[in-house]
């Protein structure tokens, strides 16, 4: 390029052409603004405004809240200019008067008495004296709204729908046709009344449009959890797309409606593609996996299903045989201690050890290909086998023996012999004794967790009470773990529990509520209820919301959002999912009266 230009002399006399330098309002502005009869064109969007020109007599609280709700692009403006108080009176005595010329004058001529005319005179006799004493003052109100779309056709949608929502509590809304212009500069930050369209109201009904009465969390895509109690709008919204993570913390009393509500979610969450996982300590999801063609396994010791504490999970990509290799171990150490209970220093290391050698004893370390892992997995009485030739160890092999020769050894030593390959797979843990209920859900979470690390899809993880893993440090650890690296594979916890206090007195109870952007909280007990207000911030009125909430209602937490949601099911929905014993018997009839 040639700057030899730069070299030239005033003397020269070579006139240089003008040059425009970009500003900021070159950058923000649009490249053009048309305005026309019903539309305003801002380069490629369309925008039009509207103004509320006529109110019913009486005004709900926040019926404006729907509006300012709605998941549209739009500018909403609220004008109020103050009226002469002095002159409304004079205009008021004047208008009294003519009306109740007019009701005198249908009495003497014998008609039937106007409702209309005595509820007129009724209402500016009480407005009267509001303003007299300085109660109630008077104002011109306009209120614009200006919403924006890409076409035409999308604009004339949005005005259905501004206008349904507008005329079910009788107010009515009209286009500014011809004053576009006026219409959009008065619901621009200008801070300027353009359009003049106003109506008489005092202070108490203006007061009615304040608009934020309560968040929404309606969203184009994700599921329907409920309905806002607020405002009737819907909480749609999708978990995996929304929030940070997709983990969830549902917390009730017993028969507050905590499973129904996840149910719900996993039913409608099958419809979006998403596998679900559920450890179910009642056997209540047995019917909704058979419903949606999952797969239920029991979870007992005399259950033909098994799940190996010592399978392995293959390495990724970004992983090595010996970084697996040692978290397995790692994780079959804090196994012991659930199952062993209080472990010794010593023990402790003669158990790291002794899992060591089991391995090393089936040939299994970070030299062995792992696709041969598999059929080399050891049992926990090959673990028994190494450690009685441990010196120190006596004591570890008589707790480990009821695991692999006594009445416990139905379940935990056995190879592996279920799969994950169905939409919906639960494990049923009801006709487990209580004691091994939670070295069962550990063995349990443990096999989900290398099976959702090998596959990057979808999924939820449901933990019904949750309660139980909390008990031990190391469980509750594993949990806490899932919930904290589950982002990474897509997988989503939901972690459900009654027991609100045993929850939090766990060290881990309160980061696992804190890495779930979903809470949702549902009717408590009084015992209860300190905990939850100070674990969720919660206010005195949300604290007696959830005192006081019907069964299925309660707060939905969303990120820095909430709302009071009311669950609803349809009648099929219902079917699948209650777990009341009267409905239940009624399900059984019928079924029964079908097979007849």
């Amino acid at each position: 390029m040639d700057f030899s230009f730069l070299n030239l002399k005033k003397k020269d006399n070579i006139q240089m052409p003008e040059t425009h330098a970009m500003g900021l309002l070159d950058i923000l502005a649009p490249p053009a603004i048309k305005f026309g009869p019903d539309t305003v064109e801002i380069g490629q969007t369309l925008a039009r405004t509207y103004f509320v020109f006529s109110f019913p007599r009486y005004l709900n609280t926040g019926w404006l809240s729907p509006i300012v709700n709605l998941d549209t692009p739009m500018d909403l403006s609220i004008f109020m200019h103050p009226v002469n108080t002095g002159m409304v009176l004079k205009k008021l005595r004047k208008k009294v008067t003519e009306v109740q010329s007019e009701i005198m004058e249908k009495e003497q001529k014998g008609l039937i008495r106007d409702p209309v005319l005595e509820n007129a005179y009724r209402d500016i006799e009480v407005l009267r004296d509001k303003l007299q004493t300085a109660e109630e003052r008077m104002f011109q109100v306009g209120i614009y709204i200006t919403v924006y779309a890409q076409s035409k056709g999308e604009l004339d949608k949005i005005e259905g729908v501004l206008r349904s929502l507008m005329e079910s509590k009788m107010v009515y809304v009209k286009p500014a046709l011809y004053q576009q212009d006026k219409g959009f500069a008065s619901t621009s930050p200008y801070g300027t009344d353009k359009l003049l369209v106003h109506t008489s109201m005092n202070t108490s009904p203006f007061s009615t449009t304040f608009p934020f009465i309560s968040f929404d969390l309606s969203s184009n895509e994700g599921i329907l959890y409920g309905v806002n109690t607020y405002n009737n709008s819907l909480v749609l919204f999708d978990r995996f797309e929304s929030v940070e993570n997709a983990n969830m913390v549902v917390f009730g009393k017993s028969g507050g409606g905590k499973s129904y509500a996840v149910k719900l979610e996993i039913l409608r969450s099958l419809m979006l593609g998403v596998d679900v996982i559920i450890i179910d300590p009642e056997n209540e999801y047995k019917y909704l996996a058979e419903a949606v063609g999952g797969s239920f396994y029991d979870v007992s010791l005399k259950s033909e299903n098994h799940v190996n504490p010592f399978d392995l999970p293959l390495p990724l990509e970004d992983e090595n045989a010996e970084d697996v290799i040692r978290s397995n171990i790692i994780n079959l150490v804090g196994l012991m201690r659930v199952m062993l209970g209080t472990l010794t220093s010593e023990e402790d290391s003669l158990i790291d050890q002794a899992i060591n050698e089991t391995y090393a004893a089936r040939d299994i370390n970070k030299n062995t290909d792992p696709t041969l892992w598999g059929n080399r997995t050891p049992l926990l009485s090959d673990l028994e086998s190494v450690l009685e030739t441990m010196d120190g160890a006596e004591s570890l092999v008589k707790k480990i023996r009821k695991f692999t020769k006594g009445v416990y050894s139905g379940f935990f030593n056995f190879p592996t012999n279920i799969t994950m390959k169905n939409n919906v797979v639960v494990f049923g843990i009801k006709n487990l004794e209580p004691e091994l209920k939670p070295m069962a859900m550990f063995i349990v979470m443990r096999y989900i967790w290398n099976t959702v690390k090998e596959q990057l899809k979808k999924r939820i993880l449901v933990i019904d009470e949750a309660w139980w893993l909390m008990q031990s440090p190391d469980s509750a650890s594993f949990l806490y773990g899932i919930v904290k690296r589950g982002r990474k594979y897509w997988l989503g916890t939901t972690t459900i529990t009654q027991d609100v206090n045993d929850f939090m007195k766990s060290e881990y109870g309160q980061p696992i509520i804190t890495n779930s952007s979903l809470q949702l909280l549902m009717k408590q007990s009084s015992a209860s209820i300190d905990v939850v207000q100070k674990t969720f911030n919660l206010t005195d009125e949300e604290k007696y919301l959830l005192l006081e909430s019907p069964i299925g209602e309660g707060i939905f937490f969303a990120g820095d959002k909430h709302v009071a949601m009311r669950v609803l099911a349809s009648y099929t929905e219902n079917q699948l999912i209650t777990t009341s014993p009267e409905e239940l018997l009624k399900i059984q009839e019928l079924r029964r009266l079908k097979k007849q």
